[in-house]
């Protein structure tokens, strides 16, 4: 088996082969994985795929992570894999570090992470634990921020990335006003504005559906704080 034949099964779902690596120790990978294929959208494909699927229409919550486990489960029994998923924890798997073994990806000047590729569009849906050593890639990239004006830093329009850190308070007060519009419909500014990821922005209605789903996200949190302080005091 090689990394190419993984990539084009992967390919009936909308999804592509974007990292991979041979496990090594201190790479967390489960028992008896020897490779580990990182899985993230091929291009707008993934949301096409996803957006006529049941899990996209039956009103349920987690939509996209329930297609990702059915279809990411799909693909490895049919390749004697393992499905690895970034949600569903914890214990969580540590796809940060599989992402810097697997696809190059560096801390940004905002906090994310940023890869040669993708740029701060980088994400994955699950990855494949192989049990053999196989064939991969050779990927070549260096550091996107090296040399870069780092227009992610002054793109935020309420600079919720100053000082290097991500003010998630800040953030959320903005996409959630009138305002916010631009940033809630299209997606983060900062992440359009970094030159390595220009050709990985996602489609208009695939930004908008994360957008969402992350406002709704932290107004939960918030919520639930706001409970623990009354019962508190």
């Amino acid at each position: 088996m090689t990394e190419q034949m993984v990539d084009n099964a992967a390919a009936a779902d909308g999804l592509a082969v974007v990292g991979a690596f041979h496990a090594q120790s201190g790479d967390r990978a489960p028992e008896g994985v020897r490779t580990i294929c990182l899985l993230g959208a091929r291009g707008g494909e993934m949301w096409r795929v996803f957006s006529a699927s049941p899990e996209a229409a039956d009103g349920q919550p987690d939509a996209l992570d329930r297609w990702s486990q059915r279809v990411i489960e799909r693909l490895a029994a049919g390749l004697g894999a393992v499905a690895l998923f970034p949600f569903g924890g914890p214990p969580y798997q540590p796809f940060q570090a599989w992402a810097a073994r697997g696809e190059a990806a560096v801390p940004s000047p905002v906090a994310m992470q940023v890869t040669p590729g993708r740029g701060l569009w980088t994400s994955y849906r699950g990855a494949l634990g192989l049990r053999e050593t196989i064939a991969l890639e050779e990927r070549r990239g260096t550091n996107p921020c090296l040399g870069c004006p780092a227009p992610c830093l002054s793109a935020c329009p309420v600079d919720a990335f100053a000082g290097g850190t991500y003010d998630v308070p800040r953030c959320v007060g903005h996409i959630t006003s009138p305002a916010g519009a631009v940033c809630r419909d299209g997606g983060c500014l900062v992440r359009q504005a970094c030159p390595a990821g220009h050709e990985a922005i996602p489609p208009a209605e695939q930004c908008r559906f994360h957008m969402e789903a992350f406002i709704r996200a932290r107004l939960a949190v918030g919520a639930r704080l706001a409970e623990e302080d009354r019962a508190a005091g």
